[in-house]
């Protein structure tokens, strides 16, 4: 199982930066990920639509407005991961 994110926080255009539960911190560059992601991910291509990420505080994960669009539901069921290097983390 993955830490649980607390926050988050978009560094324009497909970067975000990660609070986890542990108070560990970093940054990813979704960059390839969302240009390459079909389906409902490509959607996020838009930098308006990806900035508009949230942590759902219940589950731990971060999600898109959409409803459908949350990482932590897609990669659990089988979902290809992202290709993230968290940098910059304490």
């Amino acid at each position: 199982m993955h830490p649980l994110v607390t926050a988050v926080e978009v560094i324009p255009p497909y970067r975000l930066r990660l609070t986890f539960e542990d108070g560990t911190t970093g940054t990813v560059d979704a960059r390839s990920w969302v240009e390459q992601s079909p389906g409902v991910f490509a959607e996020l291509r838009d930098p308006a639509a990806f900035a508009k990420v949230f942590v759902n505080g219940e589950s731990g994960t971060i999600e898109w407005p959409n409803g459908g669009l949350q990482w932590g539901t897609y990669q659990e069921s089988g979902g290809v991961n992202p290709p993230w290097e968290l940098a910059g983390g304490r």
